[in-house]
Parts: structure tokens; C-alpha cells; sequence
């Protein structure tokens, strides 16, 4: 860890703790500090997004999950998160011209 860190304590539930021992143990995470620093990172970055950007937290079906996982591994695109990106302009600029369109006629 870089010298220039402060150890914080906080008080969590046991049942969260338990959640981040298993994400240590799954192999997502080396240390239970390294999960909590991700957490941590995670807000941090969710909070001071730049005012143009609204960052969001989704869940999405295990299987929408594989199949973007798919795309990225085709190259189709760089990460899950561009694809999802990606799949939400394509959404909405099919249904705003599907809207001027019967606007018009």
C-alpha cells in the first residue's frame, strides 16, 4: 500500500463482512482490505463524476451479463461497460426517431 495512506476503522455488519470474505475467497478480490478499498474507490469515483456524466448502478440477468461478456472477448467491443453504453444509444436514438417519426405522420 502506498505510504502516503491512513488506516481508517469502521464498524460493518457481520453479514457484509461475511459478503467480502466471500468475494476473497471467489479469488475476486486478494485481502478483505482490498475489497473494501474497491468498494470505497467505486463510490468515491460514482460521487465525483464529472457533472455531465450520471453514473448508475444496474443488475442485469447472469446470461445478459455472459453475452456481454461475448461482445468483449469478440472485440465488438473494449469493455461490458462501452457495451452497455453502446446498447443504451442505440436504444434510444431507435425510439427518438421512431417518436419524430410519428410525430410527423
Amino acid at each position: 500500500m502506498a505510504s502516503d495512506s491512513e488506516r481508517v476503522t469502521v464498524r460493518i455488519p457481520s453479514d457484509t463482512v461475511n459478503a467480502l470474505h466471500s468475494l476473497v475467497e471467489s479469488g475476486e478480490y486478494a485481502t478483505l482490505s482490498d475489497a473494501v478499498r474497491a468498494a470505497i474507490d467505486s463510490f468515491i469515483e460514482a460521487q465525483f463524476a464529472p457533472d455531465y456524466i450520471k453514473k448508475m448502478n444496474i443488475e442485469l440477468p447472469k446470461g445478459n451479463v455472459v453475452d456481454l461478456q461475448e461482445l468483449v472477448q469478440s472485440g465488438d467491443s473494449v469493455s461490458i461497460e462501452d457495451a452497455i453504453r453502446n446498447a443504451v444509444r442505440e436504444y434510444v436514438r431507435r425510439h427518438l426517431s421512431k417518436a419524430m417519426k410519428d410525430l410527423e405522420g
